[in-house]
C-alpha cells in the first residue's frame, strides 16, 4: 500500500512543567475505498495494543479528542500506549472538497479501511475509542475483525439503522434546518444548544464555517444511511471484547446507548452514564472520562501500577466487597457520575452497580 504523504508535525497544546512537545506523524494510505489519513503519536510499546480513535460527524480527530487527550491525568495513559487518530476521508485539516458526484464510503466501508491503517503501521491489535459515527465504525470493525480488538470505548453509539419514523423526522428537519444545525443537534443536547455556551458557539463556528462542509455533509449522509448492527444478547452477533459504553445524561443518543447496553454481553460490558456532560462527554467532562478509561485499562490488565483515581478507588472497594459474595469479577456495571457526591452502593451479585463521583 503506497504512502501518499508523511508530514512531521508537533501537537499544539500547553505543556506541563518539564514536558517536551509530543511528536506526531501524519500519514495517508490508499484503501479499496479511497485514501484515509491518520496521525500517530508516540512509539509502539511491546505487547501493548495501540489506542485507535475515530471521530464523529462534523468533527475531525483534533476537534473531537484534543480536550480528552490533552487532559493532565490522561498523560499517564498516553505515555504507555501509542495512539492512532483516524480522520474520516475528507475530514482532515486542509482536505480538498470532493468533486460533485463523488461516492462517499458507507460506514461499513469506512470500517473496512482500518485494516489498511493497521497493516501499514504493522500493528496487530487496538483498543478503540469512538464517538457517534466513529463509535459505530469501530463496532462494525470489531464485529468483522474480533481478534484484532482488545477493547472498545464507545461514546454515543447508535447501533440501529434509521426507521421510517426517524427518516420522516429527518426529512422534515432538513426542510427547516441547515446541515450545520442538524449536525449540531446530533452532537449536543437541546439544553446545551439553547444555552449557547462558549463551547457551543465554538463548535457552531467550526462546523458552519468549515471549508470542507460539503465533505461533512457526505459523512453525515453515510451516517444516516447506516445499517443495523443487529446486536443480540446471547446471539452470534456481539462484541467479544471488553466494552465501555459512555453517554451523557442529557445526550441526544441516551436511549440508543441504553438499548445497546441491553443487547451486549453483561459480563463484558460497562455502562457509564455521565452527569453534567451533555452530548459530548469527551469535551465537557474529560477528567471523569479519563478516570473511567484508566480503570477500564486496569481491568484489561494494563497499567496495574497506575496511580488510582477517586473513581478507581471507589470501584475497587466495591468490586472487592462484591467478590467476597460471588467470587466473580465479571459483571454488567453502570457507572453513574455526578460532581456532588462520593457515595457508592452496590446491588446484589450479577446486577448493575452504581458509582457516583
Amino acid at each position: 500500500m503506497a504512502e501518499l504523504q508523511e508530514v512531521q508535525i508537533t501537537e499544539e497544546k500547553p505543556l506541563l512543567p518539564g514536558q517536551t512537545p509530543e511528536a506526531a506523524k501524519t500519514h495517508s494510505v490508499e484503501t479499496p475505498y479511497g485514501s484515509v489519513t491518520f496521525t500517530v503519536y508516540g512509539t509502539p510499546k511491546p505487547k501493548r495494543p495501540a489506542i485507535l480513535t475515530y471521530h464523529d460527524v462534523g468533527l475531525n480527530y483534533k476537534s473531537c479528542f484534543q480536550p480528552l487527550f490533552q487532559f493532565e491525568d490522561m498523560q499517564e495513559i498516553i505515555q504507555n500506549f501509542v495512539r492512532v487518530h483516524v480522520d474520516a476521508p475528507g475530514m482532515e485539516e486542509g482536505a480538498p472538497v470532493f468533486p460533485l458526484g463523488y461516492q462517499y464510503p458507507s460506514l461499513d466501508q469506512l470500517a473496512d479501511m482500518i485494516p489498511c491503517v493497521l497493516q501499514y503501521l504493522n500493528f496487530s491489535t487496538i483498543i478503540g475509542v469512538g464517538v457517534g459515527a466513529g463509535a459505530y465504525i469501530l463496532a462494525r470493525y470489531a464485529l468483522n475483525h474480533p481478534d484484532t480488538v482488545e477493547g472498545l470505548v464507545l461514546i454515543n453509539i447508535d447501533p440501529n439503522a434509521k426507521g421510517w419514523m426517524d427518516w420522516a423526522a429527518h426529512k422534515l428537519t432538513g426542510l427547516t434546518s441547515s446541515i450545520p444545525e442538524m449536525i449540531l443537534g446530533h452532537l449536543f443536547s437541546q439544553e446545551e444548544l439553547s444555552g449557547n455556551s462558549e463551547l457551543i458557539q465554538k463548535y457552531r463556528n467550526i462546523i458552519t464555517h468549515a471549508p470542507n462542509l460539503d465533505n461533512i455533509e457526505l459523512y453525515w449522509n453515510s451516517y444516516n444511511n447506516r445499517r443495523d448492527l443487529n446486536f443480540e444478547r446471547g446471539g452470534d452477533i456481539t462484541l467479544k471484547c471488553p466494552v465501555m459504553l459512555v453517554v451523557g445524561d442529557q445526550a441526544p443518543h441516551e436511549d440508543a446507548v441504553v438499548e445497546c447496553n441491553s443487547k451486549l454481553d453483561p459480563t463484558q460490558t460497562s455502562f457509564l452514564k455521565m452527569a453534567d456532560s451533555g452530548g459530548q462527554p469527551q469535551l465537557t467532562q474529560p477528567g471523569k472520562l479519563t478516570e473511567a478509561f484508566k480503570y477500564f485499562l486496569q481491568g484489561m490488565g494494563y497499567m496495574a501500577s497506575s496511580c488510582m483515581t477517586r473513581l478507581s478507588r471507589s470501584r475497587t472497594a466495591s468490586l472487592t466487597s462484591a467478590a467476597s459474595v460471588d467470587g466473580n469479577r465479571s459483571r454488567s456495571r453502570t457507572l453513574s457520575q455526578s460532581s456532588e457526591s462520593g457515595t457508592l452502593s452496590s446491588g446484589p451479585p450479577g446486577h448493575t452497580m452504581e458509582v457516583s463521583c
